[in-house]
């Protein structure tokens, strides 16, 4: 592998979900391109797309992909492990508190009561991105006397 790990979320709302991936979760545009359905349809990506490409501080790269078309409705599934395939993006941070504060006015929904739970000796909390991708944040807390988290 020559580059860190890059993976693309189809979204319906562009503008909606860069500010979203990076006011929110901290990603910073790099850039964006359209890619022409003469390169689009023959890549087996269907058409012309435009993708911006986010950089994530720690490494790697989330690409939001709007398609010309409109993306069909995403699945549903009673939990993120409940469909095979892709099922959430892992985003890890020093101390989730202020980010779990925020994500509910940024239009994000948590998946669990409570929100934040303790899992070997980290914190970990799902969420529902405002077009309903699943986000995983994850920080190294958990041994923290915390009394507004449950175990």
């Amino acid at each position: 592998m020559t580059l860190p790990f890059e993976v693309g979320v189809v979204v319906r709302d562009l503008e909606l979900m860069e500010r979203f991936y990076c006011d929110v979760l901290g990603c910073r545009a790099e850039r964006r391109s359209r890619v022409p359905e003469s390169v689009g349809v023959p890549a087996g990506l269907g058409g012309e797309l435009l993708v911006v490409w986010l950089k994530v501080a720690a490494g790697g790269c989330v690409k939001l992909i709007l398609p010309r078309s409109a993306p069909v409705s995403a699945r549903v599934a009673a939990s993120p492990a409940g469909c095979p395939g892709l099922s959430y993006l892992t985003f890890h941070f020093d101390d989730m508190d202020p980010l779990v504060a925020a994500l509910p006015a940024a239009g994000a929904r948590p998946l669990s009561d409570p929100v934040v739970v303790r899992a070997r000796g980290r914190r970990i909390s799902f969420w529902s991105d405002p077009e309903g991708n699943v986000v995983e944040l994850v920080d190294a807390r958990a041994g923290d006397p915390d009394p507004g988290h449950s175990n």
